[in-house]
Formats: structure tokens, sequence, C-alpha cells
């Protein structure tokens, strides 16, 4: 028997960030109270659907979880299959990570005066339950891999936009942009609000 999704952790966790929005603070507050909230939801790994932690043999893939209705908002999920990563790149919105399962290895970077990008400190290392933030005020630009080359490894994401939406760019060795726009790797999304399939509490 296939046990009971936790999916009210997610329900959850998009219903408080909403109200934090609602009250509109500065970004320093969204990422310190808005990583928090992230924080509880990765510290249990009970809510994520199968079909949303699926690897992909070649690629790393991106699942939507949930979009605000207004766009304030997204939350993923990354998938990383071994060894796999992206290239470098920017988000141009703030974002938090936070680690589901597994293992990632985060490089940021840093633009020198002649245009170029250099590494910026060491990878850092999160595992399950620690949060990261991204942001063009703390650090936009790095280079995320899965840290075992094993295993599948799962991160949520949570940006402050529709992330598929947002033209962003990928960084080439010499600082020069090639732009995109990601999109997302699922054609649905997890049924969060569907409360009578739920054991109540």
């Amino acid at each position: 028997m296939q046990p009971v999704l936790r999916l009210e952790r997610l329900r959850h966790f998009v219903g408080e960030l909403a109200t934090l929005l609602d009250q509109g603070p500065e970004e320093p507050l969204i990422l310190e109270r808005g990583g928090a909230l992230l924080a509880e939801l990765v510290g249990a790994d009970d809510w994520l659907p199968a079909e949303f932690a699926e690897p992909h043999p070649e690629h790393y893939v991106q699942y939507l979880l949930h979009a605000d209705a207004r766009q304030r908002f997204s939350v993923v999920s990354f998938v990383w299959g071994p060894g796999q990563r992206t290239p470098v790149h920017d988000h141009r919105v703030w974002g938090l990570i936070g680690m589901l399962r597994g293992a990632e290895d985060s490089q940021g970077f840093v633009r020198r005066a002649d245009g170029t990008l250099a590494a910026e400190g060491a990878p850092v290392r999160l595992t399950p339950g620690r949060v990261e933030r991204v942001s063009p005020t703390v650090g936009d630009i790095h280079q995320v891999s899965n840290a075992h080359d094993d295993r599948v490894s799962v991160s949520i994401h949570v940006y402050g936009a529709n992330i598929g939406a947002v033209r962003r760019a990928v960084y080439l060795p010499d600082g020069s942009e090639k732009p995109f726009v990601s999109g997302y790797s699922n054609r649905y999304l997890p049924n969060i609000w569907d409360l009578s399939k739920e054991a109540p509490l």
C-alpha cells in the first residue's frame, strides 16, 4: 500500500509565502522569512509526488509545482541525474534553494573588470534541509551540479517570479551572455487543492 502523500505541507508553504508577500516586505525579509518557510518544507520528505522527482537520463529537469496567480513567485522541483549540472547562469529575481534529497554543489561567480567571469570562493554544498539564497543583490550567477555521481538528487527552488517565463542568461567563459527562457518539464501540475483525497489530520 502506497503511503499517503502529505501534500498539505506544500499547500501550507504556498499559503504562508503568499501571506508574507501580501505584506510587501523588502527583499532581505523575503529571503529570511521565506527561507525559514522553505527549510520547514524540505525538512520533511513525504510530500513530493513521484512524477515530479523523475530524472532525465541526459540532463537535469525542472518541474513546476505551483505558480502564484499574480506571478509573484513560483515553486519548482529540480531533479538531477547522477553527475548532471547546469551551465553557468543567472536568475534576475530573488530565489531560495532548499535541498530535499541527495546533495548539490553551487559555485558562485563574479564578473572581473575585463568582463570575464571568475569563481567566487569554494562551492557551497547543500544537503537535505539546507537552504541557499540567490538574488541580483546577494549574488546571482552560479553553476549547480549534483554532488553525487551514483544517485539522483532533488532540490526545491522558489523564485520571485514565474521563473519559467523569465528572460535570463547563461554565461560563456569570456563572460558573454546567451539569453534563454527555461520553461518547465512537466505537462501538468500536482493537485494540492483536492482535500477529499487527504487523510484527516
